[in-house]
């Protein structure tokens, strides 16, 4: 079974953790959400949301993919954990999939992951980031890294992550259950 870890952060956007944890579990794929510190966290909206675990208790295992979710100042808080950094810099040299959305992918730009890499964020996100090719598509996906926009493009890119995991016909089946149109 395919696993994955969708680290959160206090500010972290509710509406793109919980979505992308949502569609995951859907599809029967082994999702985790673990908080920096152990702790419930409080989302940018407000929301509490409590982790499965802590991340020194995620880290000690090895994931297929990790998801990191955007929002302020969740992003800014993911950036500046070094646990976070090494974690996505792992990953990409494992040829593993490293995921992120909204203002999140500038995490993975800190991290020096997008330097001539296509990839697409929340406006504006990228700006300090001149090596990344950025693109305005919902969903951009440069080898194993998947990049999307925002709370709005949540469900596209965690049907995205579900296809790239599981396949096409598990992803128009997670689909075809959320009745989108």
């Amino acid at each position: 079974m395919k696993t994955v870890l969708v680290p959160l952060a206090n500010g972290s956007e509710e509406l793109e953790a919980v979505t992308v944890l949502d569609i995951l579990r859907r599809a029967g794929i082994e999702t985790v959400s673990a908080s920096l510190d152990g702790q419930p966290i409080r989302g940018s909206r407000g929301t509490m949301l409590i982790p499965d675990t802590s991340l020194d208790e995620a880290l000690k295992r090895r994931f297929d993919m990790v998801v990191l979710p955007g929002g302020q100042p969740g992003t800014n808080n993911l950036k500046a954990d070094t646990r976070i950094i090494k974690l996505v810099q792992r990953m990409a040299a494992d040829d593993l999939f490293v995921c992120a959305v909204c203002a999140a992918p500038s995490v993975l730009a800190a991290a020096g992951l997008l330097d001539g890499k296509r990839a697409t964020s929340f406006p504006g996100s990228l700006d300090a980031f001149p090596k990344v090719l950025r693109q305005s598509q919902a969903v951009v996906e440069d080898g194993k890294l998947i990049t999307s926009r925002g709370p709005g493009t949540a469900m596209d890119f965690a049907l995205t992550l579900v296809e790239r995991l599981a396949g096409k016909a598990k992803r128009d089946e997670v689909e075809a259950g959320l009745v989108r149109a």
